[in-house]
């Protein structure tokens, strides 16, 4: 049904199975990068599926069929923001850390039975807004701004970027018939996903050492987080 739209769902796919295996040779030790590890081989699988099923096949197949995919994606970002979470947990209060680990689950699990229930492609965006835009961004430039963390910047500018594919996609602003506001939306979505691997190359532990003495203020982080973008 959508040939361009397929081909920039499995460019994705090619981008997350790149880190994947990148990250798989680096062998970073710990739980965070195992998790983001997860984050790009649960993405290549959803966009894979999402592709095939959501896209090319639609019309032999059903919208139903458009679910592997969905479900996959919010493990995705599930995964990307448990890996956030755990890479905070040494600059953030145990109990807040505690909550936030239990309310991952929690949202996961009642997203994924909206959405199983309705059919309805909202509740994914839902849930990618809320894991990406009030997890992974507010904490990472709350890293940064403590660590001045330069894995911590790349995804928090990666994840200002990927708003773009919300803005393309709800618009429904495109090039063409050829290349639709999906197909840009998709595009962007690669684009940051590749920066946000960039990022987690850089996601070491921390160190007494790491820790400023005095940290940043807002806009102070605002202003470097942006200096060299």
């Amino acid at each position: 049904m959508e040939p361009v739209v397929t081909l920039t769902d499995f460019m994705i796919t090619a981008v997350c199975v790149y880190a994947f295996i990148k990250l798989k040779k680096q062998n970073f030790q710990g739980v965070v990068h195992q998790y983001m590890r997860f984050y790009f081989l649960f993405m290549a699988i959803a966009t894979f599926l999402g592709g095939l099923l959501g896209h090319a096949l639609q019309a032999q197949v059903g919208l139903v069929w458009k679910l592997p995919g969905w479900l996959i994606s919010m493990l995705a970002v599930s995964s990307i923001e448990r890996a956030t979470i755990l890479y905070a947990f040494p600059l953030l209060k145990r109990r807040f850390a505690r909550f936030l680990e239990i309310a991952n689950v929690i949202e996961l699990v009642v997203f994924a039975i909206i959405t199983f229930v309705t059919l309805n492609f909202f509740y994914i965006k839902v849930h990618s807004a809320y894991g990406l835009g009030l997890i992974v961004l507010p904490i990472h430039f709350y890293i940064f701004m403590k660590t001045q963390n330069p894995g911590s910047r790349i995804i928090c500018l990666s994840t200002l970027f990927a708003t773009l594919a919300a803005f393309f996609y709800t618009s429904e602003i495109g090039i063409s018939v050829w290349f639709n506001h999906l197909d840009l939306a998709h595009t962007v979505m690669a684009i940051s996903l590749y920066f946000f691997y960039k990022g987690t190359l850089m996601l070491h532990p921390f160190h007494e050492t790491h820790v400023l003495e005095k940290p940043l203020s807002f806009w102070q982080a605002v202003n470097k987080l942006f200096k060299r973008a």
